[in-house]
């Protein structure tokens, strides 16, 4: 049998050819690899060697040639291909070991376009498919971890078609991949080009899907951000393994703490927050998210903007909850979690995650598709705020204007938050009308929605949505404005002394 290897990942590789060549099997092999090869003591066979011709171009082109995939793509069951072959004097290749150049390891580190492009793989991807595309006679090897069982099952005879197909899927999809993400970088800042592929790689498997009977996976963009970097690189430090409803609360969790500069903390329940305030420190900013709604917060996935130290572990692990995701965790804080059993603590690197999810488009799978949009990532710190009713909000009204717009847009449509102090007292969620999620919110609120703000994700399409704030002692309202019936809804707020301000943003989430 004769193997050629030419690949930029060497583990394992040494290891396995000298099993090969053991076996009496030729290697034939490239520049680095060869060397590679050569240094641990097996014999190879320069490409150059079979090909009559050298490495050109500083390394562009070595086994772009006829001898080469002559070789590899021949059929070993048509006559006319092997008499072919011996006219030429090319030798078959039975075995294709091949990974490609490290693009996404060096977009990672440089921002240098010609370093980057030089590393635009051309060769290996043509040899993979090439082994690939005639899987029947060739066996094609693009993963370390394949090795082992490909040198037991050619050593024992067992490398049979459905084996071969499996390994030949597998080499068109790290090609695939690869190309996607050549393509991701050349594309730039195009957010939606005419034809789209989205590199992933299947980072592990979840124990089950939204409900027990599905089968769940968590995959991770290509090229992989460092570890920690984005929610689905964190390091889970502690507790059971995921599925797949942890990953979203968790997600949305930590996207609504990421919209905080001050030290803020947040309790989701089926992706909606159900406890959300910002404090000047994360102890006292977790102790009021908690009392906003301290029912619907068991059980729930928490996420803070800050790191956790030994207080905030010991009010986390007093209750029930099913996720923390946080930058940093203290040594104690860590010890007091992990008496937790069934917590999954997850680090995620805030600064990053913030500045990573900025360049990305959400997707959403439909019958026969995929809906895709920009995120939803434009700065709060500027909104506009402009006052529509008779009187202006004060400071302080402001202020809490300001945290209910931050919060509002994490929960789903139509949604309406109450705040007071920085912290959401009432929350009325996914309703189909805008005035029974007014209701629900001041339901929750209570007595607390005396004094309380309002902010509603969309604009109030009807004066009743006011008229039941109002009645239940709220101050001031933020929302986007430009309905037909905004004058109704602002002699509304006018009569009861309220203040209203428009933003012109809406925020729906579906």
């Amino acid at each position: 049998m004769r193997v050629l290897a030419s690949v930029s990942n060497r583990e394992g590789l040494a290891e396995l050819a000298h099993e090969l060549s053991r076996d009496g099997h030729d290697i034939v092999s490239t520049g680095g690899t060869a060397a590679h090869l050569r240094a641990a003591g097996i014999e190879t066979i320069d490409v150059a060697a079979i090909t009559g011709f050298p490495e050109i171009l500083d390394g562009r082109v070595k086994t772009l040639h006829p001898k080469v995939h002559g070789g590899i793509l021949a059929r070993r069951d048509l006559p006319d291909h092997l008499r072919q072959l011996g006219e030429h004097a090319i030798a078959p290749i039975d075995l294709v070991i091949s990974n490609l150049y490290p693009f996404g390891e060096t977009l990672a580190k440089t921002s240098d376009d010609g370093a980057i492009i030089e590393q635009i793989d051309v060769g290996g991807p043509a040899i993979a498919r090439a082994a690939a595309k005639n899987f029947a006679g060739v066996i094609v090897l693009v993963d370390p971890a394949d090795y082992p069982e490909a040198l037991d099952r050619i050593r024992s005879g067992r490398d049979d078609l459905s084996w071969r197909r499996l390994l030949a899927a597998k080499a068109f999809r790290h090609v695939a991949a690869y190309d996607a993400m050549v393509a991701a970088y050349l594309t730039g800042g195009l957010d939606f080009p005419e034809t789209m592929s989205v590199p992933l790689l299947k980072a592990q498997s979840l124990r089950y899907g939204e409900n027990p009977h599905q089968s769940a996976a968590l995959y991770v963009t290509l090229p992989i951000p460092p570890r920690g970097a984005t929610l689905a690189t964190g390091e889970q430090l502690h507790g059971p393994d995921l599925s797949f409803n942890n990953m979203l609360d968790m997600d949305g969790a930590f996207a609504c703490v990421r919209d905080f500069a001050a030290p803020t903390a947040v309790i989701v329940k089926h992706g909606n927050p159900c406890g959300l305030a910002s404090a000047d420190t994360i102890g006292v900013a977790f102790d009021r998210a908690l009392a906003g709604d301290p029912v619907s917060a068991f059980g729930g996935a928490i996420a803070v903007n800050r790191p956790v130290d030994r207080d905030l572990a010991r009010a986390i692990a007093s209750a029930v909850y099913h996720d923390l995701a946080a930058p940093a965790f203290t040594d104690e804080a860590l010890t007091i979690l992990r008496m937790r059993k069934n917590l999954r603590v997850f680090r995620v690197d805030l600064e990053t995650n913030r500045s990573a999810s900025r360049f990305a488009l959400n997707l959403k799978r439909i019958d026969g598709g995929f809906l895709a949009q920009t995120l939803d990532a434009r700065s709060e710190d500027d909104v506009a705020m402009t006052v529509v009713s008779a009187r202006p909000p004060t400071d302080a009204e402001r202020g809490d204007l300001r945290f209910a717009w931050r919060a509002v847009k994490h929960v789903r449509s139509n949604a309406i938050v109450l705040a007071r102090d920085r912290s959401l007292v009432g929350i009325g969620a996914g309703q189909m009308s805008r005035v029974d999620s007014s209701e629900i919110a001041v339901r929750k609120a209570g007595p607390r929605s005396a004094g309380a703000v309002m902010a509603s994700d969309g604009l109030i399409p009807f004066a009743d949505g006011a008229e039941v704030v109002a009645a239940g002692g709220v101050t001031a309202i933020i929302q986007p404005g430009g309905s037909v019936r905004d004058r109704e809804v602002i002699e509304v707020v006018n009569a009861h002394g309220m203040a209203m301000v428009f933003t012109g943003v809406r925020h729906f989430r579906h």
